[in-house]
């Protein structure tokens, strides 16, 4: 069986807007699609000609998140990782590990102020590749 396309994957978040505004300020992500149902609400954000989804999800009935760390981080690409790091810091988020260089590219990481851990990469040696952020 083959699958078609990777679509999207989600954050569960305990605050909606301050995560919405996050990735918006940091990213550049806006607001695909709003989606409310009993117990729950999601925001689907994404990136300007880039079809993969982030989809925010937020339990509206009062339930504790218990955090796990089964999971790796959400990878964006950049042309510039110095700037993109500043936004994402200036916006609220933490460093993790900051700009280091690898051959042909270059890696940082930081938490999102939910915990949720973001890989950004510059790619050196391939000027071509769209970047998260410009």
């Amino acid at each position: 069986m083959t699958v078609g396309r990777i679509l999207f994957t989600k954050f569960v978040v305990e605050d909606l807007p301050r995560a919405l505004a996050f990735y918006g300020e940091a990213f550049g992500f806006t607001e695909r699609r709003r989606i409310a149902l009993p117990g729950l609400e999601e925001v689907l954000i994404g990136l300007a000609d880039d079809s993969f989804t982030l989809v925010l999800y937020h339990h509206t009935d009062d339930r504790a998140l218990v955090r796990g760390d089964n999971h790796g981080p959400l990878g964006l690409s950049t042309r510039d990782i110095q700037a993109a790091w500043d936004r994402a810091i200036a916006a609220g988020a933490t460093s993790v590990r900051p700009p280091e260089d690898l051959p042909g590219m270059r890696i940082a990481f930081l938490d999102d102020p939910e915990g949720h851990t973001i890989e950004l990469i510059q790619y050196l040696r391939e000027n071509t590749r769209e970047g998260a952020s410009e």
